[in-house]
């Protein structure tokens, strides 16, 4: 079973490439893509209408946007060929997931217990529950496929680097988490996490659109042509949040009576508990400032996007180069 885990690990982490590269081709070329509109521009003379000699020579035409009637219709093999590759992207994704959801079962089995007893273990689960709140958000807003792209990206690298640096052989727990509560607080923490995932993608999509919206074209803006609107693309971030805020809530709450029943007091400054408690004070911020007419909502995902800096501290940082009472890792 444990080798039937780590095939499963290879399969997911490819399904996911192709799903991410299948998403990147109807990024590019489906309707109204960058791609299209660069192939439609049109050369302006500069001073035209102006006099007989006032125009350039054709090398010196400088090239402007066509505006929205003058792009023509996609051909009807560019659309269908896109919208296949769309199709294609969620295939590979469901395909992917449930090749994921198998690397994480048989790891239990082989293990014969919850598959949350370390680091690789760990980020193996949030990424599924990432992937997992993917789904249903594209379930819900179809529109939202191309955030696919993104999603499946992360959820790739973290694979890979779980299965390349984090990866231990399965094996029994340390004493410390023979315990009911690591189902509970775990579940809950690497369910939250998984959230939060959706969530950072959403508010960094949203914060390139506006940027693009507003004008910028630099890059990362220049990105945002092709992505939902951002009206869209916040709702669904603070809706994310204020579904995963309370389940990392719960995670805390059950950490502090864990910690208390394996080490005598709710509270010890550990690193991993300061660390927990910053990303639930940033998300708070996050969710009252989304609730606070006066906050734009530019500001507001950016504060979602420093929550999920905060959980990366949290989970490579403290795991990797703090020392305390949460050392479980297994590196």
């Amino acid at each position: 079973m444990g080798a039937l885990s780590n095939q499963l690990l290879v399969v997911t982490i490819f399904s996911y490439v192709l799903a991410m590269m299948a998403y990147a081709i109807e990024y590019a070329f489906g309707g109204r893509s960058l791609v299209a509109r660069a192939a439609t521009r049109v050369a302006i003379p500069v001073g035209a209408g102006v006099g007989a000699g006032g125009s350039l020579p054709p090398a010196d035409l400088p090239e402007i946007p066509a505006t929205p009637s003058e792009v023509p219709a996609e051909t009807p093999e560019r659309s269908i060929g896109a919208r296949r590759a769309g199709v294609a992207a969620v295939v590979l994704t469901v395909l992917g997931y449930a090749a994921h959801v198998g690397t994480l079962v048989t790891r239990g089995i082989a293990a014969e217990r919850a598959p949350w007893g370390n680091m690789y273990e760990f980020v193996i689960t949030a990424a599924l529950v990432g992937v997992t709140a993917w789904l249903v958000v594209l379930v819900k807003w179809t529109n939202l496929r191309h955030l696919g792209l993104f999603v499946t990206l992360v959820a790739a690298l973290l694979l890979s680097v779980a299965g390349m640096t984090l990866y231990v052989p399965e094996g029994p727990l340390v004493p410390a988490l023979h315990s009911y509560w690591l189902v509970i607080h775990v579940g809950a923490a690497s369910v939250a996490t998984g959230i939060f995932l959706v969530g950072f993608v959403a508010a960094a999509m949203h914060l390139i659109r506006s940027g693009h919206d507003a004008g910028k074209t630099r890059f990362p803006y220049s990105l945002g042509a092709r992505l939902p609107q951002a009206v869209s693309l916040e709702r669904v971030t603070f809706r994310i949040h204020a579904f995963g805020f309370p389940i990392w809530t719960f995670g805390v709450i059950t950490g502090a009576i864990w910690a208390e029943a394996a080490w005598g007091r709710y509270w010890n400054w550990d690193p991993k508990e300061v660390w927990s408690f910053v990303a639930w004070v940033v998300y708070a911020c996050y969710l009252h400032a989304r609730s606070t007419p006066s906050v734009s909502r530019r500001l507001a995902s950016w504060i979602a996007v420093a929550g999920w800096a905060t959980m990366q501290v949290n989970l490579w940082g403290v795991n990797l180069f703090a020392s305390g009472l949460h050392s479980y890792a297994g590196i």
